[in-house]
């Protein structure tokens, strides 16, 4: 990796964390955290990121880093826990989806992972059904 790479993945990881502890810090004492970037925060990215001419992933990868410390496809049961929380109706949607598809939970898992990623291709706030849904069309298809 160049120094400059470097430089600039240190700036937006900055730029990212003050972004994140300005908006939950003024969070409610009783809301459960929300550790997702504000929109306009992601807008800024992609802009400094265009600026600066670095790619998506290299942008992808630093908002991850600044996140939750690690790329999504690194995160840990906690990680997941905290990072990729879903809806109560999309949680029961993807509880029939596993069950139906058979689907262990190391599966469901990585199924997680690959939304969260969806997701935040799109600087979306959370996780959505549509993004579990097009996770889901990535998985091989079974061979028996």
């Amino acid at each position: 990796m160049s120094k400059k790479f470097r430089v600039i993945m240190a700036v937006l990881a900055a730029v990212v964390l003050l972004a994140t502890v300005g908006f939950t810090s003024v969070a409610m004492a009783d809301e459960p955290e929300d550790t997702s970037l504000p929109p306009v925060v992601g807008s800024f990215l992609s802009r400094v990121a265009g600026i600066l001419g670095i790619t998506g992933d290299e942008l992808l990868s630093a908002v991850q880093q600044a996140r939750q410390g690690c790329a999504n496809a690194f995160l840990d049961l906690a990680g997941l826990r905290q990072h990729c929380r879903l809806s109560a109706e999309d949680q029961q949607w993807l509880e029939k989806a596993c069950e139906r598809l058979a689907l262990s939970l190391r599966a469901a898992h990585r199924l997680l992972k690959v939304a969260r990623t969806l997701a935040d291709l799109e600087q979306a706030p959370g996780i959505t059904r549509a993004h579990l849904a097009e996770a889901l069309q990535y998985r091989p298809a079974a061979t028996t």
